[in-house]
């Protein structure tokens, strides 16, 4: 079986891109200087019924948003993950087109809770957690939050994400955390927290937009129903 720590994630610099004013390649060392560091714990939903608390390391992507300055053209943003079959072998999986794609409507990622992240628990990233550069949006299932990003780009259409190619039925490509919309084969009304006597911890029940209710604003008058 291959070892993470065998595992050598040659990602030297994320490139930014698109409908923007001001293209960019940054290093992990540029990406650590643009803006202050800071901790946050968030709650994390995976969609399949677990969930976990989490300090994460990073800052506000709207920091970067802001360098790049988006034309008036830029609706969404699309996260493009790293695809090294040498070194990955999962990306021969058919079950998913790699590499793996995300993406946010542009005010979503313009929110201060959505955070470019490049640590968590006190250390850098590890290879199985998306070193070097993640995004996490804790209101959103976890898919929601790509790993080891090679690319970002601002356009005009909303982004083909991975898992909403793949099923479409099941993986919307908004994927807010709703206890009230059940995914096919499973309710989402309830979860189990890792850390909390393992699976022997009783059922918590799931709240809307994972307790984030600060970001219910940018889904006003939107049918969670039906932009699942």
């Amino acid at each position: 079986k291959r070892s993470n720590k065998k595992i050598q994630l040659f990602l030297k610099s994320v490139s930014i891109e698109g409908e923007i004013k001001k293209p960019m390649v940054l290093d992990l060392d540029a990406l650590l200087k643009l803006a202050p560091l800071e901790e946050r714990v968030y709650r994390l939903r995976c969609v399949e019924g677990w969930s976990m608390v989490i300090p994460w390391i990073g800052y506000s992507l709207s920091e970067l948003i802001k360098k790049v300055e988006p034309n008036g053209n830029a609706k969404y943003v699309e996260f493009i993950s790293l695809a090294d079959k040498k070194q990955m072998p999962g990306v021969n999986n058919p079950v998913l087109e790699w590499p793996y794609v995300e993406g946010l409507r542009l005010d979503e990622a313009n929110h201060r809770l959505t955070l470019l992240t490049l640590g968590m628990y006190g250390q850098v990233l590890p290879v199985q957690n998306g070193a070097p550069v993640r995004i996490i949006t804790p209101w959103k299932y976890g898919f929601k939050s790509a790993k080891s990003i090679v690319k970002i780009r601002f356009v005009r259409e909303q982004p083909k994400t991975a898992w909403n190619i793949a099923a479409p039925s099941e993986y919307g490509f908004y994927s807010n955390v709703n206890p009230e919309v059940n995914h096919p084969r499973w309710s989402q009304a309830t979860e189990r927290r890792i850390g909390e006597d393992g699976f022997l911890a009783r059922k918590r029940k799931t709240l809307m937009f994972n307790g984030y209710d600060e970001v219910a604003s940018l889904y006003s008058g939107m049918d969670l129903r039906k932009f699942f």
